[in-house]
């Protein structure tokens, strides 16, 4: 049987700009549904987000570690919403401004009832960073699913993804069962991006509804 994602339009291709908030008061109203996207800087996030979309600058991409300082909000259709959360991982971000995005997003993953998944962007030579296992435990603590995305897999052979992959996997079990899904990932060979694109869009429930014989299995 074909490989279901091959099939799917891209229901994020219609993504456009919304807003960015830098704290409570600016956020959109909290209805609809909403995917966030994390990752450390630098880590490949902005690109997984164009590549996702089917957009060169949905995201813009930046060689400054730390360039998103909003929670920048992309509307896909009508109530819903990717939403870029500022990266950190470098000593340069002042210690203040860690602290305000540390309420922020306690706040914002602590209450808002839109949110219904997490995707957790690290470079797969890099993984599992105290911040990505922040993000993660942040989902875990309200109950949503996470999906970590490995992403620049082109740098690395066949052999090592796996052995990453497996690793990461096996971590993420041990601690969260079944709640946070692993894969390899990559903007630039577009390794992965169909399904990746699928968890968003179930997610946000823009998938479409199974054909009654598809449903009879």
């Amino acid at each position: 049987m074909a490989n279901p994602t091959q099939t799917l339009s891209n229901q994020l291709n219609s993504a456009r700009y919304l807003l960015s908030a830098h704290n409570a008061r600016q956020l959109p109203e909290d209805v609809g549904l909403e995917v966030a996207f994390a990752g450390r800087s630098n880590a490949g996030k902005s690109s997984a987000l164009n590549a996702l979309a089917g957009h060169n600058a949905l995201a813009r991409v930046s060689k400054t570690p730390g360039r998103t300082q909003q929670l920048v909000f992309f509307e896909t259709r009508p109530q819903r919403y990717l939403v870029d959360l500022p990266g950190y991982g470098y000593a340069k971000v002042p210690q203040d401004l860690q602290a305000h995005w540390q309420a922020f997003l306690d706040g914002y993953f602590g209450t808002r009832n839109a949110l219904r998944g997490l995707v957790v962007v690290m470079d797969i030579r890099h993984p599992l960073k105290d911040y990505d296992l922040q993000m993660i435990d942040y989902a875990a603590q309200r109950g949503l699913p996470a999906h970590a995305l490995l992403t620049k897999a082109d740098k690395l052979g066949r052999g090592q993804q796996s052995q990453t992959l497996a690793k990461v996997r096996k971590q993420l079990s041990s601690a969260y069962g079944d709640t946070v899904s692993v894969q390899a990932f990559s903007g630039e060979s577009k390794q992965g991006v169909e399904q990746a694109r699928e968890v968003v869009m179930r997610w946000l429930e823009l998938l479409p509804a199974p054909t009654p014989d598809a449903a009879a299995g």
